[in-house]
C-alpha cells in the first residue's frame, strides 16, 4: 500500500457482510481526502487491528458474531493512546444499543442505508471532532434510551461549568449544530465554539457525542425536556 498523506483520513471498516465492507470501502477510497487501512468481519482481536491500521475513523456495525460493535467499541475507547473515533452503523432506527454505544465511546450514528453521500460526510464530520446522528435515529430516541435508569444523576459532573456554559450543553445535548445554538441563545457562532471548547475541556471529554451522554446523565437534559 502506497504511503498515505497524513492530512487523509484513515479509515477501518468492522463489518460482518462482506458486500457491505466492498462497498463502503470502494466509495471511500474513491474521496481524495479519505483512504480505507483495512476491514474486519468482527470485532474479535479489534485492538490489534487498530493499532497495526491506524485508523483515525472506525466504521463498526453494531450487530456481529463472535465480538460485536458495542464490546469492540468498549475496547477501543479503552486504549490509552489516542484511539480513533467511531462511526455506528446499524440497520435499525431504534437499536437498543444507540445509548450504550455512545457511553462506550462512539462518536456518532449512521443507518446503512444512507445515501453515499451521507456515507462520506458523516466520516468527515465524525474525524473532525464532531457528532454525528443520522437523522432517522431522531433526538427523541436518543432521549429515551438516556433517561433510562442506571444511577442517581450525577450532577456533581457539571460542577466546574459556568451557567452559560451549561446553556450551551444543554443545547448540544438537544442535537443543535453550533450556528443553531447561537442563534437560540442570541451569541455568536464563535463564541458557541468557545464555550464548547471549554466544556470538553473542563470535563475532559473527547467529542459532542461524550457531552450530550454527560449532559443526560448529570440530570442536566431529562427525555422530554
Amino acid at each position: 500500500m502506497p504511503e498515505i498523506s497524513s492530512d487523509v483520513v484513515r479509515v477501518l471498516i468492522v463489518d460482518d457482510q462482506s458486500m457491505i465492507r466492498a462497498g463502503f470501502a470502494a466509495l471511500l477510497d474513491a474521496q481524495e481526502d479519505l483512504a480505507v487501512v483495512g476491514t474486519a468481519e468482527d470485532g474479535e482481536g479489534i485492538v490489534d487491528v487498530v493499532r497495526r491500521t491506524r485508523p483515525d475513523v472506525v466504521l463498526m456495525d453494531i450487530r456481529m458474531p463472535v465480538v460485536n460493535g458495542l464490546e469492540a467499541t468498549k475496547q477501543i475507547a479503552q486504549m490509552q493512546s489516542s484511539p480513533p473515533r467511531i462511526l455506528m452503523l446499524t440497520t435499525f432506527d431504534a437499536d437498543e444499543y444507540v445509548f450504550d454505544a455512545l457511553r462506550a465511546g462512539a462518536s456518532g450514528f449512521l443507518l446503512k442505508d444512507a445515501t453515499p453521500e451521507e456515507l462520506v460526510h458523516a466520516v468527515r464530520v465524525v474525524a473532525e471532532g464532531e457528532a454525528l446522528l443520522s437523522p432517522k435515529v431522531t433526538r427523541t430516541l436518543i432521549a429515551d434510551y438516556a433517561s433510562r435508569p442506571t444511577s442517581r444523576p450525577r450532577t456533581h459532573l457539571l460542577a466546574e461549568l459556568t451557567d452559560r456554559e451549561r446553556e450551551v450543553m444543554t443545547q448540544v445535548a438537544r442535537g443543535l449544530a453550533n450556528a443553531e445554538i447561537a442563534a437560540v441563545l442570541h451569541l455568536a457562532e464563535q463564541t458557541v465554539k468557545t464555550h464548547v471548547s471549554r466544556i470538553l475541556t473542563k470535563l475532559g471529554l473527547r467529542d459532542r457525542a461524550q457531552i450530550v451522554v454527560t449532559a443526560y446523565e448529570s440530570g442536566l437534559v431529562r427525555a422530554g425536556g
